[in-house]
């Protein structure tokens, strides 16, 4: 008899541990599709647009040297480029 008796606490205690892990596991999922309480976040990025093509050590990264002798045309690409980035 007392085998019988702590065979069942042992059944008894895993069947609870078994329960409680199951419980955890849907209160996390259903955490885990409940809508956030989070405001809403912007997109948009803020870029000083005379900073495009720069990079950090380097500066404007202007390999033909276009900024320096056609800065008009060089302007215009910019503004071409930018449009079709956006519409990609």
């Amino acid at each position: 008899r007392a085998g019988k008796s702590s065979q069942s606490h042992v059944t008894s205690s895993l069947i609870s541990t078994m329960k409680l892990a199951v419980a955890s596991l849907l209160i996390g999922y259903a955490a885990a599709f409940a809508p956030s309480r989070a405001g809403k976040s912007s997109t948009a990025l803020k870029v000083n647009e005379l900073e495009i093509g720069a990079t950090a050590p380097l500066g404007v990264y202007d390999p033909l040297g276009w900024l320096d002798s056609e800065p008009e045309s060089f302007e215009r690409r910019r503004a071409v480029e930018r449009k079709h980035g956006r519409v990609a």
